[in-house]
């Protein structure tokens, strides 16, 4: 990290809330700070760089590598468009980013809503594993991960309404147990919720301007799905762990495998296929995105996604 995790934390939820008091003000002097918003937002993320590297996870490296130019790049975006759609979807942009960013951050530091979106993951997941014949899965204890130690939850004597003090990467991790009360091997931690996928799509969503009733009904078509669908993947790599314990290929188990390559590649298509379920839902939602996209050399296609938007009443009363 190229600052204390803590500091990159406060400047990121500070980047966040520019962001988000920027997109409800309509003051000219305020949009003044949004480059500001996007370049500290941007370094929260760049600063686990290092972190991904140290774990030879290449898409997340990548990936949390270019956040930093991709913000710098937004923030001189907003600076000289002119454009009345550019402008309009980097408005989107700022809203989308605050409504799901800050929520997850602080879900992120209330422990115990932390620990609360594990308890209920991991026990549908069980729930789930007793369809595939293995019977009797049950969570065991919660331990907290200090950057002195584990302790366990019921032990921990730190703020459990919010992380005020050092804490490890994944600070809150339930693990499963078999039948028996032997451990199987596995721990939840809050990434394995899909809380990250989720507020994606609540953020995209909600600060669109259009009809309430449309942006519930896309919220009530994706997150299910979401859910289950994550739901299907925790229980999938839990039975070919447990199934294929033995299994090895080019140094990876058979869950390192799956929960850094397989899982992840069909996590992506699924969030592909939600994407264009919603851009038929919301033409708007889609228009946004391909301006965003336009500088990597995407045809947005302006006028016939205009069209479209016309006939959006119509396709969801289908």
């Amino acid at each position: 990290m190229f600052v204390d995790r803590s500091l990159a934390t406060l400047l990121g939820a500070l980047g966040m809330l520019i962001l988000g008091v920027t997109w409800h003000s309509r003051s000219a002097f305020m949009q003044r700070f949004s480059p500001l918003g996007w370049i500290l937002t941007g370094f929260f993320f760049f600063n686990d760089t290092s972190t991904y590297i140290e774990k030879s996870d290449m898409v997340l490296t990548i990936m949390s590598a270019a956040c930093l130019p991709a913000a710098i790049g937004i923030s001189i975006w907003e600076k000289k468009s002119v454009r009345k759609e550019e402008s309009e979807a980097l408005h989107w942009f700022r809203g989308a980013i605050f409504y799901a960013g800050f929520p997850y951050m602080l879900i992120a530091h209330v422990p115990w809503l932390n620990v609360l979106a594990i308890w209920f993951v991991a026990w549908q997941s069980g729930l789930f594993l007793s369809f595939a014949g293995l019977d009797g899965i049950t969570m065991g204890e919660t331990m907290v991960n200090t950057t002195t130690g584990s302790i366990p939850w019921a032990e921990w004597t730190g703020n459990k309404w919010f992380i005020a003090q050092p804490m490890a990467e994944h600070p809150f991790h339930t693990e499963l147990l078999m039948a028996d009360g032997s451990a199987l091997g596995i721990n939840f931690v809050l990434a394995c919720t899909a809380i990250q996928s989720m507020i994606i799509f609540v953020g995209a969503t909600v600060v669109l301007d259009i009809d309430v009733r449309k942006r519930i009904r896309a919220l009530i078509i994706t997150l299910p799905v979401i859910h289950i669908l994550n739901l299907f993947r925790n229980a999938g790599l839990i039975w070919l762990h447990h199934t294929y314990e033995g299994w090895n290929w080019l140094g990876l188990s058979m869950f390192d495998f799956g929960h850094l390559y397989a899982a992840r590649v069909a996590s992506l298509a699924a969030m592909f296929l939600m994407a264009i379920i919603l851009f038929e839902l919301l033409p708007t939602l889609h228009r946004n995105v391909l301006v965003l996209m336009s500088p990597l050399g995407v045809d947005a296609g302006l006028p016939e996604i205009q069209d479209q938007e016309s006939s959006g009443d119509d396709l969801l009363q289908v």
